[in-house]
């Protein structure tokens, strides 16, 4: 007889073990040579070798089904212990998949553009996402971090944006920095309270894992081994984005969306989105997925709103012109 310890610490552990150990006693049950004691994030096995390093193998499979689907059912359990349960690709727009979100739910790329950002930061690292808003430009960002973050292609994820609001002066703003930024980033914290259990992303906020910091605050770091996101990036000014971008380390993805329809700038102030899409067009390894009203996934009247402002504004440029 030997003896040996799993351990279960990329997932909480009730997770694994159920509730009042629901799926523990199922899990033993497939095992009835093993003695099997868990203890917080250790099980102790005492038995054969072959069917204690079987054991372990299926703890693994369902450790690599929370973390991909982020729930597990009796069902399931009973699934992966009688080897039925293989991983569910879904063939059917299996291409679009990007995770799955709390609950199992299958966060895909719903519009032809958004899923040329998916390929686009396959090769490469610098990705700038434009257009309307309601194009899912931010929520997909969003998600392909999200993705990074559990294949563990990254250690951290960044979320950033401009205040302008506040005037990048956020001293005067009521709490700590977190209350401060967060009526500024809650598309952030919606699309990541969709694809992180609460409990989850709390940990992941509390221990750094992921990180909101104001543009005016990235000055001086370099971040490396990180998915950073840059939002509502049109209120950037030129220093701001070039300081942003050189912000990049080694081992890093970023992602910059905007809209340049809605600059909050002062007007005489060049917007640093729009010069970098200039200035920056031709680098190897940067990448620019324009997104338009057939990318919009609200309700159709934003489609129609996007239409009527487009046209108008380009009749404005025409008049101009003549």
């Amino acid at each position: 007889m030997s003896e040996k310890i799993v351990r279960v610490d990329q997932v909480d552990p009730i997770e694994v073990y159920g509730a009042n150990n629901r799926y523990l006693n199922i899990i033993k049950t497939y095992f009835p040579t093993l003695k099997i004691i868990a203890r917080g994030d250790q099980i102790k096995v005492n038995g054969e070798e072959v069917e204690m390093a079987r054991f372990e193998d299926k703890i693994a499979e369902l450790i690599a089904h929370l973390n991909r689907f982020n729930s597990l059912s009796i069902n399931q359990v009973d699934r992966i212990m009688k080897d039925e349960m293989k991983e569910e690709s879904d063939e059917k727009g299996s291409a679009d998949l990007i995770l799955h979100g709390v609950n199992g739910q299958a966060i895909r790329a719903r519009t032809l553009n958004q899923r040329r950002m998916i390929k686009a930061l396959e090769t490469n690292d610098i990705l700038f996402a434009v257009g309307p808003a309601g194009t899912g430009k931010t929520y997909t960002a969003v998600a392909l971090a999200v993705a990074a973050l559990k294949n563990k292609e990254i250690k951290k994820i960044i979320l950033t944006r401009p205040a302008v609001e506040a005037g990048e002066n956020l001293g005067f703003l009521p709490g700590d920095l977190k209350e401060k930024l967060d009526p500024y980033l809650q598309p952030l914290y919606d699309g990541l309270r969709d694809m992180i259990p609460p409990e989850k992303l709390s940990y992941y906020m509390e221990s750094g894992t992921i990180q909101i910091a104001p543009l005016a605050f990235m000055r001086g770091r370099t971040l490396d081994r990180a998915f950073v996101i840059l939002d509502e990036a049109q209120n950037t000014t030129r220093s701001q984005m070039k300081m942003f971008l050189t912000r990049m380390g080694a081992s890093a993805k970023f992602i910059v969306t905007g809209d340049v329809s809605q600059i909050d700038l002062p007007r005489k102030q060049a917007s640093g989105l729009k010069e970098a899409l200039r200035i920056l067009g031709d680098i190897k390894g940067i990448s620019k997925i324009f997104l338009d009203e057939n990318d919009v996934i609200r309700h159709q009247l934003v489609k129609d709103i996007i239409r009527a402002y487009d046209k108008e504004e380009n009749e404005h440029d025409n008049i101009s012109k003549d």
